[in-house]
C-alpha cells in the first residue's frame, strides 16, 4: 500500500471527519444529521475510504454501525489529525495577533483553592483578550491523559517525587509545606505548637488513603510514629476541608499555599507544623 499513489492523493479530510462522526454516533443517519448533510453522502464517503484503504472500517447491522478494529484505529489517528489542524490554525491566529488566543489549563484542586486565583487575576489583567479554560484534574487517576490527548495545554498540580514521563516536561514552581489546620473557633487554635500525637483523637476530615493526597497524609502521620486516625469524613475536596475546618468542628491537613492565600479569609490557623513538603509543578 503506497502512501503517495493510493492514499495521500485520494484520502480526504472531509471523509475522515465524516468517519469520526459515524464512530461517535454509531449511526450514519445521526452522523448525517449532526453534520447537516445527506445520509447517502455519508455512506459514499465511508465507501470511498474503504475503497482507498482496501479495508472495512464499519460493520453495518440492524441496530446501526460499529467500527471495526481498522475503523477504531483510523478514528483515533483522525482525532489527532484534526487536533493538530486546530492547533495549527490557533497558532496562525496567535502569530497574526499575539494578544488573542485560548489557554486550556488543568488544575489540581489544591492549586485551584490556593495559588491559582491570583495567577488568573494577574494573567487576565495582562492578557485581557486571551480566553482561559480551566478544568479540574485528579492526579491520582488521570495518568496525564488530558495532556496526552491534548484536551489541555498545561497541567498545574502536585507531582510525584520522581517524574518519569519521557514524552512530557515538568517544571517545579515551588515546594509546598503541609500543616495540620484548624479553624479559629477550635480550642486547638489557642494552643501554641501542638504536637500531632495530642490531636490524633480529634475529629478529622482527610483525603481517601488510596489517593496521592491521602498517601502524603499517611506519610505525615507515620513520620511521627502515628497511624492515620479514623475519620468521620473522607474527601478530596479542598474547599470542603477548608469550610469544615473553619467551622471549628474538624481538623484537616492543608498545603501552606492555601493558608497563605485563603487562610485569613476563611479563619484558618496552623495547629501543628510538619516538615513534610511536596512539589507543585506545571
Amino acid at each position: 500500500m503506497q502512501w503517495t499513489a493510493r492514499i495521500g492523493r485520494r484520502l480526504k479530510l472531509r471523509d475522515l471527519h465524516i468517519l469520526l462522526a459515524v464512530v461517535q454516533h454509531r449511526s450514519m443517519a445521526k452522523a448525517a444529521s449532526a453534520l447537516a448533510i445527506s445520509q447517502p453522502a455519508v455512506s459514499k464517503a465511508i465507501a470511498d475510504m474503504e475503497d482507498v484503504l482496501g479495508l472495512r472500517l464499519l460493520d453495518r447491522g440492524r441496530y446501526g454501525v460499529e467500527p471495526t478494529s481498522y475503523g477504531l484505529a483510523l478514528a483515533k489517528r483522525g482525532r489527532a489529525v484534526f487536533d493538530e489542524l486546530k492547533n495549527g490554525v490557533e497558532e496562525l491566529l496567535f502569530l497574526s495577533d499575539p494578544t488573542v488566543g485560548e489557554l486550556r489549563l488543568g488544575s489540581a484542586e489544591a492549586m485551584a483553592a490556593g495559588i491559582l486565583p491570583p495567577i488568573i487575576e494577574r494573567f487576565s489583567r495582562q492578557n485581557p483578550r486571551v480566553h482561559l479554560s480551566i478544568a479540574q484534574a485528579l492526579f491520582a487517576t488521570m495518568q496525564y491523559r488530558e495532556l496526552r490527548e491534548r484536551s489541555i495545554d498545561l497541567l498545574l498540580g502536585r507531582i510525584p517525587q520522581t517524574f518519569a514521563e519521557n514524552d512530557l516536561e515538568a517544571d517545579i514552581l515551588f515546594n509546598d509545606h503541609v500543616h495540620v489546620v484548624v479553624g479559629k473557633r477550635s480550642r486547638w487554635a489557642h494552643i501554641r505548637s501542638s504536637k500531632l500525637e495530642d490531636l490524633v483523637d480529634e475529629p478529622w476530615i482527610l483525603p481517601p488513603p488510596e489517593t496521592l493526597a491521602g498517601s502524603l497524609t499517611t506519610e505525615l502521620f507515620r513520620a511521627n510514629g502515628i497511624e492515620v486516625p479514623r475519620t468521620p469524613v473522607a474527601t478530596l475536596s479542598m474547599h470542603l476541608c477548608c469550610q469544615l475546618a473553619a467551622s471549628g468542628a474538624f481538623l484537616t491537613v492543608l498545603p501552606n499555599s492555601i493558608l497563605h492565600f485563603r487562610g485569613r479569609a476563611l479563619g484558618l490557623k496552623i495547629a501543628s507544623r510538619s516538615g513534610l513538603t511536596f512539589s507543585l509543578a506545571m
